[in-house]
């Protein structure tokens, strides 16, 4: 089983987040899991569910702050496997384009 989630971990304050986020990213290099780091959050691959929220948890203490807000999504597909690249390659066979556009 593949479970698949979107992660975003940031302190709550004024100015650059970067470091704390890349902190919460960092953090992640200690479990079993594969990420892929976006604009709007981390992109988590992982065997078991079990996995998948301990590597969350670390990356949310990972950030120093008085106040950190962490927001978790999870796609938890229990009848078969299924990577990321594969929903995304569903959305682009769709479109029958890839699914990206600069301005």
């Amino acid at each position: 089983m593949t479970v698949i989630a979107l992660l975003s971990v940031a302190p709550v304050t004024e100015g650059s987040m970067a470091g704390e986020v890349a902190k919460a990213v960092e953090a992640l290099d200690d479990f079993d899991v594969s990420y892929e780091t976006n604009p709007m959050g981390t992109v988590i691959e992982a065997d078991s569910i079990d996995e998948l929220f301990a590597a969350a948890r670390a990356a949310h203490e990972a950030v120093d702050g008085e106040r950190v807000s962490t927001v978790l999504k999870i796609d938890d597909k229990r009848t078969r496997d299924q990577r990321a690249h594969e929903k995304v390659d569903a959305v682009e066979a769709a479109l029958g384009r890839e699914a990206k556009r600069d301005r």
